[in-house]
This record gives C-alpha cells, sequence and structure tokens, in this order.
C-alpha cells in the first residue's frame, strides 16, 4: 500500500515546499498519461523550468513510493517517463486484464518481432530465411499493431523493403531502447539446463515472452 499523507514541507515556505510542488505536479501529470512523456514535455506543461528540474522531482518521488512501499515506480521508457507497476505483481494484473488476451501477440508474431528487434534493418527474405515460413501476413500484422516499420530499402537488386521497429515497441516491452534488448548469452541461459515446457508439453515463455506483461499496454 501507499501511504496518501500529504508531506508536512508542503504546509510551509521553505525550499522544500517548492520541490514538493513541482514534485506533485510531476506525479499528476504522469498519473494521468497514456503514453511515456519526455522529462522535457513534462517541463512545458507543467511550466517547471526544465529537464532537470522534472529529473530530480522523479527520484524524489520514486524515493518516497520506495519508502512507503508503493507497487509502482516511475520509469525511463523510450526517452520518456511513465508510471509503472513493479514487477512483483505483473501475474495479478496479468488476471486483470485477461480478458484482453486476443490483443496477445501469437508465438509466429512473437518470433518475427524478435527477428526483427535483433537483426534490423531487416529483409523480408531474412526474416523468412530465418524462421523457415513466410512472414509477410505477419509482418504486416505487426506494422498494424504500429511494432514494426519500413525503415528503407536495400541496396541491391529490386530494392526490397528493410524492417525495423517502432518506438511503440519500446513502450509495450518496458525498454528505454535497443540497448536494453536481452543479450544472446541471457536467452540462451534457459536452453543451458533444459527445456521447460507447460502442462500442454508447449515450451514455456521465453524473456521476450514475459517481458510486455511488464506493463499493462494493449499493443493494438
Amino acid at each position: 500500500m501507499c501511504s496518501t499523507n500529504v508531506p508536512e514541507d508542503r504546509q510551509t515556505d521553505s525550499p522544500e515546499t517548492g520541490e514538493a510542488e513541482i514534485a506533485a505536479t510531476v506525479e499528476a501529470i504522469l498519473f494521468a498519461a497514456e503514453k511515456p512523456l519526455s522529462p522535457q514535455k513534462i517541463s512545458e506543461i507543467g511550466e517547471l523550468g526544465g529537464v532537470r528540474v522534472v529529473r530530480k522531482a522523479a527520484d524524489r518521488l520514486n524515493a518516497r513510493y520506495e519508502q512507503t512501499g508503493c507497487s509502482f515506480r516511475i520509469v525511463e521508457i523510450a526517452g520518456g517517463y511513465q508510471m509503472q507497476s513493479l514487477p512483483e505483481y505483473n501475474d495479478v494484473l496479468v488476471r486483470l486484464h485477461s480478458s484482453r488476451s486476443d490483443a496477445r501477440l501469437s508465438r509466429a508474431a512473437l518470433e518475427t518481432l524478435a527477428i526483427v528487434a535483433y537483426r534490423q534493418p531487416v529483409l523480408r527474405a531474412d526474416v523468412e530465411s530465418i524462421r523457415g515460413v513466410a512472414c509477410g501476413d505477419v509482418l504486416r500484422g505487426l506494422m498494424e499493431k504500429n511494432l514494426i516499420r519500413i525503415v528503407g530499402r536495400a541496396e541491391e537488386i529490386g530494392r526490397p523493403l528493410l524492417y525495423g521497429t517502432t518506438r511503440r515497441f519500446l513502450e509495450v516491452f518496458g525498454l528505454a531502447g535497443l540497448d536494453d534488448l536481452p543479450n544472446f548469452e541471457q536467452l540462451q541461459k534457459p536452453a543451458e539446463s533444459g527445456p521447460t515446457a507447460d502442462a500442454a508439453g508447449q515450451p514455456t515463455d521465453s524473456e521476450a515472452d514475459q517481458a510486455p506483461r511488464a506493463e499493462q499496454t494493449d499493443p493494438s
């Protein structure tokens, strides 16, 4: 549970009062925002005086959330700030949003998205070569969900299209940038201890599969 008591420093005329008010403004903006907002955007909306002021306020809020045992934090995603529940509450929130399961990605879509994420910019032919099946419909579906986009054309015969991920991809998977993607060594660790399977005999979710559950964001 998160304490909602108003800090005493907001009831005085000390410099702390101004910092507390700024933090409260940042908190209100992020609470109402549907997508990550850059520090600059938050500063403009709240007329707060710059990026450094916003970053300091976010740090102040996170310290308070941790101290009072809140179930959420302000996290940096895709170059912006967003409120997000802590990972230990994922299972509860997944059950809450189970009615939206139709918005989840299929195994084929996740495999294709992973290839694009790690190999971008990548040709459709390369994706199909890795998966061993045609991927045209899957790529179109991912584009409709705004998870991938056309980023250019290859310098070869026919000038085929190149695909890459979008800012929306970072938001859905809770990544600050592509550098936060799990490295190949991390992905191989489960395999070293042997494959696991669920009750139906299907392999359990990979780290990439679990990532979008960290936020309850509809990728459609």
